[in-house]
């Protein structure tokens, strides 16, 4: 994460309201019946904490990841304000010292701030934190989205493809890919029409 960056997104965190919203992302929350009844969840660059509390308030015990200390202050007032525990990390995953073999869920939602070179390493970190059988939920936008300009970022390169998926979890058991152009509704970060790939599947034992 550049300096640049890491200040952008600093001044955008620390507006009193929820850039995202407090609600959790929609894919996540449709994944609720996939969730274990325990076990330990990761949301990585999980922001302002809203899909970290809701992982919590399914009963899952939450590391929230985020690089922005503004960003982690609200996710634990959010926590707070719904009387679950969150643990916050403040920590770049470009650079993190992911855990091996450690959590039952890894949340992934719209992290595309990279390229291609830290997002095969991001993904290679998520492949090491989850356990054998764990379950990874990621959402993201294609390419198509940048026309749209509804969210995401400006680089073509930082977006996913099915192919791009394939390639990094292709032998995740009971994998689901799923393109799609929905009209999302998150904060006033995220709002319109946009262009998502969602994928669910289960680290291989």
């Amino acid at each position: 994460m550049t300096t640049e960056e890491f200040h952008r997104w600093e001044a955008r965190f620390a507006h009193p309201d929820y850039v995202f919203g407090t609600e959790p992302n929609a894919f996540l929350a449709s994944c609720e019946g996939l969730l274990p009844d325990g076990g330990k969840a990761l949301a990585i660059a999980d922001g302002e904490g809203r899909n970290g509390v809701f992982l919590a308030e399914c009963g899952l015990d939450v590391l929230s990841v985020d690089f922005s200390p503004s960003a982690q202050a609200k996710a634990r007032a959010l926590a707070a304000s719904r009387g679950v525990a969150l643990d916050t990390r403040t920590a770049d995953i470009l650079h993190w010292d992911w855990p091996q073999a450690e959590y039952d869920v890894v949340a992934a939602i719209f992290f595309q701030f990279c390229g291609p070179e830290g997002r095969d390493a991001i993904f290679a970190g998520i492949r090491r934190a989850l356990k054998p059988g764990g379950l990874l939920i990621l959402e993201g936008y294609r390419p198509e989205q940048i026309a749209n300009g509804t969210g995401g970022p400006k680089a073509p390169e930082n977006m996913y493809t099915r192919a791009l998926l394939e390639q990094a979890f292709g032998d995740f058991t009971d994998l689901e890919i799923t393109e799609h152009d929905t009209h999302v509704d998150e904060g006033h970060g995220h709002v319109g029409m946009s262009a998502l790939i969602d994928l669910v599947g289960r680290k291989p034992a």
